[in-house]
């Protein structure tokens, strides 16, 4: 078998050129690795965690939306307000959950133009979980090749616009057709949008719909009285700018 190149030696035979070309130039300083992003806490992964809910699938929500700002947490907030009270500011895109201590829970939310049509004070008689839809008359008559198919109602689910759960806001015992529901669109946090009431991440409205009461009161602040509840009594209302822009658990 003189002569043979056995098939192993073959193939080391073959790679010496590759390995020559490597040393013979050597590799460029790498470039500096990029600055990291800031990590989400476990904490708040975890809440906005992928959730199965009454056979529902409802996605994580991902991450670049989950800034400080829409994050749902224990704040600061000084009211006459009984606890249990839902404060909703839709000129800031914040609600409340007024608690003892001058605390209270807020979440990050979306406001469409029903959002900003109520002020005032209600009342949530009832809610429902992943509640069916009909779409108003406005959205019909501004866009019926969209909304037209689900003119007579469309049942809950994850499709569903108003999402996991609805809290219905009745005045003097009558429907105001105000929502704060859940949404499948977690881009739209923190943002005024052309439709929908009071949105929420669908895990955030399943926490409030958790923890509210049946008959909670609730008060949707006028733009006037936009920060309200934010500062200590006394304190001047910060302006709807620094009211949109909080961030911190105060």
């Amino acid at each position: 078998m003189t002569g043979t190149i056995r098939p192993r030696r073959l193939a080391s035979l073959a790679l010496l050129p590759l390995l020559a070309a490597c040393a013979a130039a050597p590799a460029p300083e790498p470039a500096a690795p990029p600055e990291a992003e800031p990590v989400l806490p476990a904490e708040v992964r975890a809440m906005y965690a992928t959730v199965e809910d009454e056979g529902e699938v409802i996605p994580a929500v991902p991450e670049q939306y989950l800034d400080e700002r829409n994050r749902r947490q224990e704040v600061g907030y000084w009211t006459d307000e009984a606890p249990g009270t839902i404060v909703v500011d839709p000129h800031a895109r914040f609600l409340y959950l007024v608690m003892e201590g001058d605390r209270a829970m807020r979440y990050g939310v979306a406001v469409g133009d029903q959002g900003r049509g109520f002020s005032g004070e209600g009342n949530i008689p009832f809610t429902r979980e992943w509640p069916r839809w009909t779409p108003t008359p406005n959205m019909l008559r501004r866009d019926p090749d969209l909304y037209g198919p689900h003119a007579g109602g469309m049942e809950g689910g994850i499709d569903n616009p108003l999402g996991a759960r609805a809290l219905y806001l009745f005045k003097d015992g009558r429907d105001t057709l105000y929502r704060i529901h859940g949404t499948n669109d977690p881009w739209s946090i923190g943002k005024a949008t052309s439709a929908g009431c009071i949105r929420l991440f669908n895990q955030d409205i399943i926490d409030l719909h958790e923890r509210a009461r049946a008959g909670a009161k609730v008060v949707v602040l006028s733009e006037a009285d936009s920060g309200k509840g934010t500062v200590p009594p006394g304190t001047p209302l910060p302006t709807p700018q620094q009211t949109t822009n909080q961030g911190e658990t105060s």
